[in-house]
């Protein structure tokens, strides 16, 4: 089993890299996270934005899997499916298979959501509002309502004793909501997610790996938005690193093989939390209109900065990245200079990796510049076709990182991939 992941605060162009990698594997898996992630695909001149579902769903003949990690929104589920029919596409639904341990999102998960994060005021933590945190919580403490439980003849029983314990919590917020709005669209859903192989996915995909079959994690987030290792408190509330496709999809660590890395060839985050190398300026507002940087899942305008080496460096090292992919070079192409954070200065200390608290005032980015390059690099299709300057980009990377970059990135269609060699 190959893994592929986000190195960054998410939005790496994880769901184009998958869906360009699928065609040399049999098996796509999602193994965390739920639709406070968007994977956009483009191709056909058309962008189609995955919240749920594996990036691979546009390939016929390949078999697609939510594994146990994931949290589903039967709503948002639903969604996705009658957006993909809708589409004519020469694909097999029945190809989509479920874990019937993945944890379900109540209506009230996404009420609490809501509510927690208008009671924080400013400390809020900048939540997509889809209920992923309450409904981890529930797991977690014991509580969880789990997809298997659709099939049981005391599900209702099991949702409305989850959904009065959510209703006495909310009592403790002053926020508005109207359960009844959510509920009809949430049992269509279940009713949808029903039409699917639910299965013990643990079973099935070592018993693929035992057939030899090709299977490829797909990660949701990024690195720096995982539970334990991200930039604490303002994270996700799963494992996104390389650690949670094993327990996200059962999978032993010894079948685990390539570990693709996916970085922006500068930074972004959506929300609240510590950035070192944001740029409030002119250049970051440059670097979101090049970039279109807008949340596929929220629509909320992403914070746009430099490359970070320092914390570059942090997510190779958590997830034994052995293969990089840079996407977005083509935003850069414009730029006089192109900045390249690598280390931190805090105080008379020099960091040339992330500490324990990133969220300090005296935190300051040091510099590396490199000159820029004025190509359109949209159309080319060989690493010899790129301009010197991106060239020299990609090798101080490596040299920094000691990590080769194996594909770029050059536009937002599958086709604009470049494989080096």
């Amino acid at each position: 089993m190959d893994i592929l992941l986000g190195l960054q605060w998410g939005d790496e162009g994880k769901g184009k890299i998958v869906d360009v990698l699928t065609p040399d594997y049999d098996i796509i898996a999602r193994f965390q996270g739920g639709p406070n992630a968007g994977h956009s695909l483009e191709f056909n001149k058309i962008k189609h934005v995955l919240h749920s579902i594996p990036s691979g769903i546009f390939h016929k003949d390949k078999i697609n899997i939510i594994g146990n990690g994931v949290v589903i929104d039967p709503i948002i589920f639903k969604s996705e499916i009658d957006t993909i029919k809708k589409l004519n596409l020469d694909i097999d639904l029945g190809n989509l298979l479920i874990s019937k341990r993945a944890h379900l999102i109540l209506p009230t998960h996404r009420i609490l959501d809501a509510a927690s994060e208008a009671s924080k005021g400013h400390t809020k933590i900048g939540s997509t509002l889809k209920g992923i945190g309450p409904t981890y919580m529930d797991k977690t403490g014991r509580n969880g309502l789990r997809v298997g439980d659709i099939l049981r003849p005391d599900f209702l029983d099991k949702y409305n004793f989850l959904t009065n314990k959510h209703l006495e919590m909310l009592k403790s917020f002053k926020f508005d909501f109207d359960l009844a709005e959510f509920e009809k669209g949430w049992f269509e859903g279940i009713e949808s997610i029903k039409t699917f192989k639910l299965v013990d996915s643990e079973i099935v995909i070592n018993d693929y790996l035992n057939e030899n079959k090709t299977i490829i994690a797909e990660g949701a987030q990024g690195t720096m938005l995982d539970i334990d290792f991200g930039s604490y408190p303002y994270v996700t509330s799963s494992n996104t690193v390389c650690a949670g496709a094993c327990a996200g999809l059962g999978v032993a660590p010894n079948k685990v093989n390539e570990v693709f890395g996916i970085f922006k060839a500068y930074c972004t985050r959506v929300g609240s939390g510590p950035f070192p190398t944001e740029l409030t300026d002119e250049t970051g507002e440059k670097l979101r209109d090049l970039g279109h940087e807008f949340g596929a899942t929220t629509g909320r305008a992403r914070r746009c900065g430099w490359l970070d080496l320092p914390e570059l460096k942090y997510a190779i090292m958590l997830n034994g990245v052995t293969q990089l992919i840079m996407t977005k070079a083509d935003v850069l192409s414009g730029f006089d200079t192109i900045k390249v954070c690598t280390a931190y200065k805090i105080g008379n200390q020099t960091y040339k990796t992330i500490p324990y608290d990133l969220d300090v005032e005296d935190l300051q980015p040091e510099y590396a510049e490199l000159k820029g390059w004025k190509t359109d690099i949209c159309n080319m299709t060989k690493i010899s076709e790129l301009p010197k300057e991106l060239i020299d980009f990609i090798n101080f990377i490596e040299k920094e990182i000691d990590i080769p970059i194996k594909v770029v990135s050059v536009g937002p269609d599958r086709n604009q991939t470049i494989v080096k060699g």
